[in-house]
């Protein structure tokens, strides 16, 4: 897998405080594929060794079959957990994803389920209990964004499916693992550096990640005498499948160089804040939000 994960400059280079130029690329499709992306992302750490903060733990990841929420997974499995990864149906992705886990000796449970609709929430939920017998850790990670000049241009069907994506189905994931969760248990949600800077040109998206939010706070506060904790991670932008599907060609040569790191974000550079929020290392945190945005200040 080495081949596939690390197929271009290696991740410390990365590191360097100077602008990484793709080359120009568009998928026609959401959220798109990771196996089609030049260069791939980095989704491991090859110097990231697990402490067994996650030992025997189990953790939903949606969206788990590629981009940052693969590199959560592998961080979770390096770290003792076993995985229920959800995907779409981005099938050679997450057959990707789940031979990582394996080689990591952690069990993987792959299901492609549209969590658009309620009743697959449930049936995530229900997989997971049957197959491991219990849950520790929910992670809401997937998301579509379109690109649009105005809101004039944002459909009906457009805006339906953005919130139905990106904040309903986090609603109907909580609902679901609910009664399975206990004290110690962790939910993080994945929202974005624009909830709160905005973008001209994804206001549906930036209304939603606003949504996580709120839904995050709002959540910790209610789960706060069962012992649940709840937080959220917010990146910049990250080299994922969400880019080359919802960018022009043109616009994915000069993807996040505009932040002061002048860079964007790699899946691996995130996975420690999912790992910290849910172990016991974050167990004074709840209704927070991590940023993970290459440096810019928002407020």
């Amino acid at each position: 897998m080495a081949n596939l994960i690390y197929p271009y400059i290696g991740w410390k280079e990365q590191c360097n405080n100077v602008p990484i130029v793709f080359p120009p690329q568009q998928q026609n499709r959401h959220p798109g594929f990771e196996y089609l992306m030049n260069p791939r992302p980095i989704s491991e750490n090859p110097d990231y060794v697990g402490s067994g903060k996650l030992k025997d733990k189990v953790a939903i990841v949606t969206g788990g079959d590629s981009g940052i929420g693969r590199a959560v997974a592998i961080a979770f499995a390096k770290e003792g957990a076993d995985l229920v990864i959800v995907y779409l149906d981005e099938h050679q992705d997450a057959a990707e994803t789940k031979q990582i886990i394996n080689n990591l000796g952690r069990r993987c449970l792959l299901l492609s389920l549209d969590l658009r609709k309620e009743k697959n929430c449930y049936s995530v939920v229900e997989a997971t209990i049957k197959t491991y017998g219990r849950l520790d850790i929910l992670v809401n990670n997937h998301g579509v964004q379109f690109h649009q000049k105005s809101i004039l241009d944002i459909t009906r069907e457009q805006l339906m499916n953005t919130f139905q994506t990106n904040i309903i189905s986090f609603f109907d994931m909580t609902k679901a693992a609910l009664p399975h969760l206990c004290a110690g248990s962790a939910i993080i949600n994945t929202t974005s550096d624009t909830a709160f800077s905005g973008m001209a040109n994804m206001i549906d998206y930036t209304a939603t990640k606003g949504a996580i939010v709120s839904f995050t706070r709002s959540l910790s506060l209610s789960l706060a005498d069962k012992g649940i904790r709840v937080n959220a991670v917010a990146p910049g932008p990250t080299w994922t499948p969400l880019i080359p599907s919802a960018f022009t060609a043109e616009e994915v040569t000069t993807f996040g160089t505009e932040v002061p790191l002048k860079r964007p974000g790699q899946p691996f550079e995130l996975a420690p804040a999912y790992v910290q929020l849910a172990s016991k290392d974050g167990s004074y945190m709840s209704g927070q939000i991590i940023f993970a945005n290459g440096g810019s200040i928002v407020n």
